[in-house]
């Protein structure tokens, strides 16, 4: 069983987005318009040359993460020193300032938040207080908690899942090219009062982390719930994917099987249940549970793909047996979707005999 097993079925990862934050409480000017300058004349041609071939699309600038935005989306929860970094010219030492005044008080959060930023662009923020509609969880009241104190080892956790990640995908690279996008990303930590659960949500590459969240009891835990969350954010931005794409299977395994645990084992990609339900990946009033059972099969395909690189033996007694491809005809037909979509087909578990 992994750290995501049976005993931490009471705190599943809900990954529906919560309400869209208030305005920050600092913000960044933008640059000032530029004058209006006179048309530039048209260049001279020579009849006999050929045209010129048309210039190609400027790429996209890479992602960023607004840094003052993610840790500071609540002005009752700005120190008052946050302002006075938005003036520093340099924007390495700008997020610096900005990282210094969320975490003061704690060197060890501040280093850790620091290397974070610096080697990946992710950002550990806060989220904003909330009511969040949690599905069979009933309403929850969110609170944001900086990582500190404390609670500094689950940001910790998450620099060490983020460092895997990196390690993983580079092992990866050297079979082939892998385009899957992890960085940026802003972790926006929280505290469910009085409960334990959800333990964590995602949207808009944003991933909110609950301290108080029961899945978070190790670093592995923590890692493969991370990988659970951000290809949620995958998912969204191949346009709804999983729904498009792994619906006929999902439909289909759930119509034979209901909510049946020993039905649904063989299709299982993870060992995570519901107290008094199903699997989580077949869990009902969960959202559109495909987007679970996607992201499940994803996680699954990141264990089974790390424990190759690493020579280590997977063990996931309460899920479909490894490999997972090599199950039933539905495993592999969306084992097989999901690898050629986001991971570009980079499989290292031998194939089926």
């Amino acid at each position: 069983m992994t750290a995501r097993g049976l005993a931490l079925a009471v705190a599943l990862a809900a990954c529906t987005s919560p309400p869209a934050p208030p305005a920050p409480s600092v913000t960044q000017a933008g640059p000032a318009p530029a004058a209006p300058s006179a048309p530039a004349r048209p260049p001279v041609v020579s009849a006999s040359a050929p045209p010129a071939p048309p210039s190609a699309p400027a790429a996209p600038p890479p992602p960023r993460v607004d840094i003052a935005t993610a840790l500071f989306p609540d002005p009752a929860s700005t120190p008052p020193g946050a302002a006075g970094c938005l003036g520093i010219a340099d924007e390495r030492d700008r997020a610096h300032c900005l990282l210094f005044a969320r975490f003061e008080g704690d060197a060890g959060a501040v280093r850790l938040a620091t290397d974070l930023f610096d080697a990946t662009g992710d950002v550990a923020g806060v989220e904003v207080e909330h009511e969040m509609d949690g599905g069979f969880r009933g309403s929850i009241h969110i609170v944001p908690e900086v990582p500190v104190g404390r609670y500094r080892r689950h940001l910790a956790w998450v620099v060490a899942a983020v460092r895997d990640f990196d390690a993983f995908f580079a092992g990866l690279a050297a079979k082939g090219p892998v385009r899957y996008r992890v960085h940026p990303v802003a972790f926006r930590f929280f505290r469910s009062v009085g409960r334990a659960t959800p333990s964590a949500y995602a949207g808009g590459w944003d991933v909110a982390y609950n301290v108080s969240g029961s899945l978070f009891v190790s670093a592995d835990a923590v890692r493969e719930t991370l990988f659970h969350e951000i290809f949620h954010l995958n998912d969204a931005d191949h346009g709804d994917w999983s729904a498009k794409h792994l619906r006929g299977i999902f439909d289909a395994i759930v119509a034979r099987c209901g909510t049946r645990l020993d039905c649904l084992r063989p299709y299982a990609p993870g060992d995570t249940t519901v107290k008094g339900g199903t699997y989580y990946a077949f869990q009902p009033d969960n959202g559109d549970t495909v987007h679970e059972y996607a992201a499940e099969l994803a996680t699954r395909w990141y264990q089974e793909q790390r424990a190759v690189l690493r020579k280590e033996r997977l063990k996931l007694p309460h899920a479909a047996p490894s490999p997972f491809k090599c199950g039933p005809e539905e495993n592999r037909r969306a084992w097989d979707a999901i690898v050629s979509e986001f991971f570009g087909g980079a499989d290292l578990v031998p194939a089926c005999p």
